[in-house]
């Protein structure tokens, strides 16, 4: 078992951190269905933003028994150390330092995977963090800038040597972003260089993928991004998986509709009824993707404007799924 700090999780897959994705309703979600561990949203390191609703909404802790880890972003070494202060007063358990973002909005402010170009400032960054609170600092990385400056070893040494308790490493650089596969060499290698634990991610959307992802790497635990959207159970399926050898079955069509419904009425209760809504459309439309005759359903599904309608027009069609009703009606 993997501990940050003094907490020991429960398994070794890490719901990753994806701003406008894992929000509280959905980190609840994950960690119900199998996660050890769920990371907040990307927080910026200037707390003069943290008062806008957004930001504030980032803040609140999920109804989760797993530590509550809060991920800051910037390229300061003194507002990322106010930053992670601050966060421990309000009560995180953790704080994550995001150096693994490629969105051009991030990097043009020279903070995410933008910093791994500077060794010198990554290392005055994690020091300052790891050094202004008493709470874990753990770290997420890419495996370099770009496919000619792969540093991932480097950076991972200087975060060991600056205190940083856990590693997550994403298998591709900036300059891939989400394109092409993820590669796991480097983070085979970033294994091998430090005695941190490391965490793999990237493109991790199977049980047997999880399982060849460890063998080949020799990581401490997975996290799992985008595999988890509209599939947040695949916590529970890679869990058994490693542990069995054996793969669960597929959930039924009425497993499949309790999570989504628990999982709007979290949506919500967490942002209200007209936010709560507008959220909710992109959850639903990642639950429904492969289902029969989902696309003619989410175009009518977008258009409802109350939290009753969302729920009432899931359940209907999942009725008609099971064959109750010949259209697939919102």
């Amino acid at each position: 078992m993997i501990k940050v700090g003094p907490y020991t999780l429960k398994n070794s897959l890490f719901l990753a951190p994806m701003v406008g994705v894992s929000d509280t309703p959905f980190r609840e979600i994950c960690s119900e269905l199998g996660a050890g561990l769920t990371i907040a949203e990307m927080l910026t390191s200037n707390i003069e933003l943290w008062n806008n609703e957004h930001n504030k909404l980032k803040q609140i802790r999920p109804q989760i028994q797993s530590p509550q880890l809060i991920q800051i972003a910037g390229s300061d070494p003194e507002l990322m150390a106010i930053a992670a202060k601050q966060n421990q007063m309000l009560g995180a358990d953790g704080i994550d330092i995001n150096m693994g973002c490629p969105a051009k909005k991030v990097l043009k402010k020279a903070a995410g995977s933008a910093l791994l170009k500077d060794e010198a400032l990554v290392q005055k960054i994690l020091e300052a963090v790891v050094s202004s609170v008493d709470i874990p600092v753990s770290l997420k990385i890419r495996t370099g800038w770009d496919l000619e400056s792969r540093n991932g070893v480097e950076i991972a040494r200087i975060a060991e040597q600056s205190g940083i308790q856990l590693l997550s490493v994403h298998g591709r650089t900036r300059q891939c972003r989400f394109n092409g596969e993820a590669e796991f060499d480097t983070i085979a290698a970033i294994k091998q260089s430090v005695s941190i634990p490391v965490i793999a991610n990237g493109d991790i959307d199977s049980p047997q993928k999880a399982a060849r992802i460890l063998e080949h790497t020799s990581a401490d635990g997975l996290m799992i991004g985008r595999g988890a959207q509209g599939r947040p159970w695949i916590f529970k399926e890679i869990d058994h998986f490693l542990k069995t050898g054996k793969e669960l079955p597929e959930l039924s069509n009425y497993q499949r509709l309790s999570i989504i419904i628990s999982h709007l009425k979290k949506l919500h209760g967490f942002y209200g009824d007209v936010k709560g809504v507008w959220y909710a459309r992109k959850h639903v439309s990642g639950y429904l993707k492969e289902l029969k005759e989902s696309r003619t359903f989410m175009t009518q599904f977008n258009q409802l404007q109350s939290p009753n309608a969302q729920l009432d027009s899931v359940q209907a069609y999942f009725r008609f799924l099971e064959g109750e009703s010949g259209v697939a009606a919102a």
